[in-house]
């Protein structure tokens, strides 16, 4: 039963306010002693307490409500904690694995837009925001029901690509490359931008070289799939590590041969002018740059490539949105392509732009150009290796120990991650990144280990399982009741994950619900003999144990059974 719709239902019929303004009003107090949904009764005339006290004597209670109570201008309401008990370990039981998940998203298709990387460059930690949040974003939308594409949109394309080629012919060695493919690519990157300060007419050399590839130069063509083939096998070994999947793999190569029906199908519904040269969509009545379709040498650009990528998926997959999950730094560039596609009369609400902060290191801003990267790999290698010296101290016979330190070191780096709020730029520390204590990843695995456990111990001492059938009416203590009302919130979390696309919301319940279990574990005893009592608190612990896993599981964290 989903309390707070009943609830809404019922102020709804009193009050006749929408249930969608309602759905916004009813909150959940911060103090349990205020009940567990609060109506602030504002809206209803000047004196709001007088409001409530009206309200209260009107409303005919629910069967699940055990009494109302006005305070200040709020309209309490405090449920029965046998009816939310029961509702909420009864479903946690039956659903298992497939707890929290709706159908609020059936028939409907989104397109999300992740991880992004450039080939022949180092997949930096820069690159970890887009690809966690967005992966996490995808899931949380898969939860909920949704048919979900996920695209990574590799920067596979454009003048960079013209340097490369040009570097790789003058300085390059086969051998080298294919011995470290990417720092091999990246120190030839390095070596274009150093000489090009040098010699300015290396820029002029790539501009072509580029423009070669784009008119489909054979040489050029297998010089770049060599470089794209060598930068997706070690791309994939990092998705493999942080076990991220995709749908498709479609770069921005992959819609050159569509770039010119593009511009003339946007053409027939938007004016476009030539500026310098170069074809341009004037935006400065929207406060705008122009949004340039094609340069003054005819090549493409960014802007041109991404507005093919989104006249093709919107005709192929007809999805109900197409989000972005790129760094705030594109703030501008997707403002000028959705105004774009909005005047070329598609809805604007069908695209979202997805932004997030980025990471700041202490040596200032990372450069490609001049080499200075953190790989990646290199900050999940140190995770996995300080994890598996924890491990190594603490639990030397753990079976399993090098999975279980992946698991751990993996789920640490992107916990660090998206446990924060996805505006706002992190300060790239690694003693942060590594960190083990605290409200991390590895304390709500440690958690889920613990009720897994109890569990074993359950059974092996006590020859107890988990069974739904207990006396619902034992949860009498206050600990008890907090894990369970932390259980009922997870649905209600998801959907609030994907209303704000921000993937803390849920990292940050988790940490509330892992802190009130462990709460718990300190004050109720779990296996006593009293066996009514016991095997009601084991359900309890197997309903923390499933919620646990299916959190961690949206935020692309595995939850080990041991640690």
């Amino acid at each position: 039963m989903n309390f707070k719709e009943e609830i809404i239902a019922l102020l709804a019929k009193e009050t006749k306010l929408a249930e969608e303004d309602l759905a916004n009003l009813l909150a959940v107090p911060s103090d349990p002693k205020l009940g567990d949904y609060a109506f602030p009764c504002f809206r209803l005339g000047k004196n709001a307490k007088e409001e409530a006290e009206k309200m209260k004597g009107k409303l005919k209670l629910p069967h699940f409500v055990a009494k109302a109570e006005v305070a200040g201008p709020y309209l309490n309401f405090f449920l029965k904690n046998k009816v939310v008990v029961e509702e909420t370990l009864s479903h946690i039981y039956q659903e298992q694995k497939e707890f929290g998940k709706q159908n609020l998203g059936k028939g409907k298709k989104i397109i999300v837009e992740f991880s992004s990387p450039n080939i022949a460059k180092p997949f930096g930690i820069g690159h970890l925001r887009s690809t966690v949040i967005g992966s996490s974003l995808y899931k949380v939308y898969r939860a909920l029901g949704y048919d979900v594409f996920g695209v990574n949109h590799l920067g596979d394309w454009g003048t960079q690509f013209g340097k490369l080629i040009v570097a790789y012919r003058k300085w390059g060695s086969e051998d080298e490359l294919q011995q470290e493919p990417i720092k091999y690519l990246l120190h030839l990157y390095v070596k274009f931008h150093q000489e090009a300060e040098k010699d300015k007419s290396l820029e002029d050399e790539a501009r072509a070289e580029f423009k070669r590839l784009e008119d489909g130069d054979k040489e050029s063509i297998v010089l770049w799939e060599k470089f794209k083939g060598l930068s997706l096998r070690e791309f994939q070994r990092i998705y493999k590590i942080l076990d991220v999947n995709f749908d498709s793999l479609h770069g921005e190569g992959f819609y050159n041969n569509l770039l010119e029906s593009s511009i003339k199908e946007l053409q027939q519904k938007v004016k476009t002018a030539l500026s310098d040269g170069a074809l341009i969509v004037d935006l400065e009545k929207y406060n705008m740059p122009p949004f340039m379709l094609r340069k003054s040498d005819g090549a493409s650009t960014y802007h041109t490539r991404d507005l093919a990528a989104a006249l093709y998926r919107l005709k192929k997959y007809r999805p109900e949105k197409v989000m972005y999950v790129v760094g705030s730094e594109q703030k501008l560039h997707f403002q000028q392509l959705f105004k774009v596609l909005e005047l070329a009369g598609f809805d604007k609400d069908k695209f979202i732009h997805v932004d997030f902060g980025l990471f700041r290191f202490p040596e200032g801003k990372m450069s490609t150009r001049k080499g200075q990267v953190i790989f990646l790999e290199e900050v999940l290698d140190r995770a996995i290796d300080l994890a598996e010296k924890i491990i190594e101290e603490k639990n030397p016979t753990l079976q399993n120990k090098a999975e279980v330190a992946v698991m751990v070191g993996v789920g640490a780096i992107i916990f660090a991650d998206l446990s924060n709020d996805r505006i706002r730029d992190i300060d790239f520390d690694w003693n942060r990144m590594l960190s083990f204590e605290g409200e991390t990843a590895p304390y709500l695995q440690y958690t889920h280990a613990r009720a897994c456990s109890i569990l074993r111990k359950a059974v092996k001492e006590h020859q107890l399982g988990v069974s739904p059938h207990v006396n619902f009416e034992l949860f009498t203590q206050a600990e008890e009741m907090a894990v369970v009302k932390r259980l009922y919130a997870y649905p209600e979390m998801i959907e609030k994950v994907a209303l704000a696309n921000k993937p803390h919301h849920l990292a940050h319940y988790l940490i509330a619900l892992a802190q009130a279990f462990n709460e718990f574990y300190h004050q109720c005893l779990v296996l006593s003999d009293d066996k009514n009592q016991t095997k009601a608190r084991l359900l309890l612990v197997d309903c923390v144990r499933q919620v646990l896993e299916n959190g961690l599981n949206l935020l692309g964290i595995q939850a080990p059974e041991e640690m």
